[in-house]
């Protein structure tokens, strides 16, 4: 029987993860992610899919992001009713992030429908009880390294991608007439050095590897040289008199942000007067799930849970929930650590604190992540001198600082070590990439290794021998 991929999503740019796997009459989806960024890119969201979504028989879910899950309650919704696999982390922060971003639709229908013409529709792409629907879809947890058996001559595996809490490689095993093919789909990689996570650990002997460049060009920066330039951030803004906001990724950047400045209060590096708000709900219930999962974290950190001790502690840290207690972070002048999501600044309560904090020069904003072309983030880190946020044209005088060490993704040299570590695959299928940067370099650098890589185009289908 053949075994074939078709690039659904992720294919020569950076969001939208998914990948039909098609065995005989089995069809197997790797990840159903958001595409985010342009609006070109979020307009993508609401087209049908090019495959019926009635078809699919299982769905491997990679990890808990948004754009490699966030556009699983469309496909329920338009008749998946097949089973998702995930680990068990995974399966807990999906279902923070699909009901968030469920909210966060119903939202901009509504703004949607206030400014729209009235014969105009606009509906949100999902709703909270479709968000709900899908959460009924989750079947099985798959522990790290067990095999998991997918009907039709297929397994599953998952092995730990060291990227956030719960995430994973998958690889697909598919058995026929005694030969035996491998197809290794990477998620999103973590690099090596981290504050809470173990390093990927991938597979050897694969036989294909769909694997991800996000940052295929470039290696990041030495974790302490990172923490120590993060801190000389926040005691020259605390100097200035002016505040420090981080749009934050809710899962895992917050965490090992707070963790961070915890530390640094313990080392002098952080003034005991900073007050720290995490302004994301979502970010708040992630963070006490992690505290239900300490074997998927470092055994140093998994000690301290296990031993009742906070590792995220500090002399005057705030949790804001409520949208009153985020609008009143608005009238704080100076003093405020405030991390907000979305890290991308695509939506959330980060818009706000940037429309208030973005003109004045004592402050800083700092982007810690990576941020997509055509996305809010990307166009201040680009140098622009004034965005538009919520109709109004916002000057930029605030101090800029990308500090790129913090990232949950491999730079080069670390996804070159993971994937030398899965053998000496037949071909490398690259995925999840700027295409004219992370994934180009990486193709070429790849290339002149001697492996097999290339880049798939979007909805494109490839046959594994």
């Amino acid at each position: 029987m053949t075994l074939q991929i078709t690039f659904h999503g992720a294919a020569q740019t950076v969001t939208g993860s998914c990948y039909l796997v098609t065995h005989g009459d089995r069809r197997i989806l790797v990840d159903c992610g958001m595409f985010q960024g342009s609006d070109e890119l979020y307009n993508e969201n609401s087209k049908p899919f090019e495959f019926n979504p009635a078809s699919v028989d299982v769905l491997l879910l990679t990890h808990a992001h948004l754009d490699h899950c966030g556009r699983i309650p469309l496909l329920v919704k338009r008749g998946f009713r097949g089973e998702i696999i995930c680990t068990a982390a995974t399966r807990e922060l999906a279902r923070v992030i699909l009901l968030d971003s469920a909210h966060l639709h119903e939202e901009e229908a509504k703004r949607r429908r206030r400014h729209a013409h009235k014969a105009e529709k606009h509906g949100p792409l999902y709703d909270t009880i479709d968000a709900l629907d899908s959460l009924e879809r989750f079947g099985r947890s798959a522990e790290y390294n067990q095999s998991v058996d997918l009907g039709g001559g297929l397994t599953a595996s998952f092995h730990d991608a060291g990227h956030i809490l719960g995430s994973a490689s998958v690889l697909l095993a598919a058995e026929d007439g005694g030969t035996r093919r491998t197809v290794l789909f990477s998620g999103d990689i973590g690099p090596s050095e981290r504050q809470f996570l173990n390093a990927p650990s991938p597979p050897r002997g694969v036989d294909y590897v769909v694997m991800e460049s996000t940052y295929g060009d470039r290696d990041h920066r030495s974790l302490a040289a990172s923490t120590a330039e993060f801190y000389e951030v926040v005691h020259d803004a605390d100097a200035r008199g002016g505040n420090v906001i981080i749009p934050t990724f809710a899962l895992e950047r917050a965490q090992e942000l707070l963790f961070m400045l915890s530390q640094g209060q313990k080392t002098g590096d952080i003034p005991p007067s900073v007050r720290v708000f995490l302004d994301s709900p979502m970010a708040i219930s992630a963070t006490k799930i992690f505290g239900r999962h300490p074997d998927a974290l470092k055994p140093s950190v998994a000690s301290m849970l296990r031993n009742g001790r906070d590792p995220f502690e500090l002399s005057d840290l705030h949790f804001t929930r409520d949208a009153s207690e985020s609008m009143a972070l608005n009238n704080i002048r100076s003093g405020a650590i405030i991390l907000a999501g979305s890290g991308m600044c695509t939506g959330g309560r980060i818009r706000h604190h940037l429309r208030h904090n973005l003109a004045h020069a004592d402050c800083s904003i700092v982007f810690v992540g990576y941020a997509a072309e055509g996305t809010l983030a990307r166009i201040i880190i680009d140098g622009a001198r004034s965005v538009k946020l919520f109709g109004d044209h916002v000057p930029v005088k605030a101090h800029i600082h990308t500090i790129n060490g913090f990232s949950a993704h491999a730079g080069r040299s670390d996804l070159k070590k993971w994937l030398e570590s899965t053998g000496t695959p037949r071909g490398v299928f690259l995925v999840h990439g700027d295409a004219d940067r992370g994934m180009s370099a990486m193709q070429k650098s790849l290339k002149a290794r001697n492996f097999n890589a290339s880049c798939p185009k979007l909805h494109e289908t490839v046959t594994l021998a």
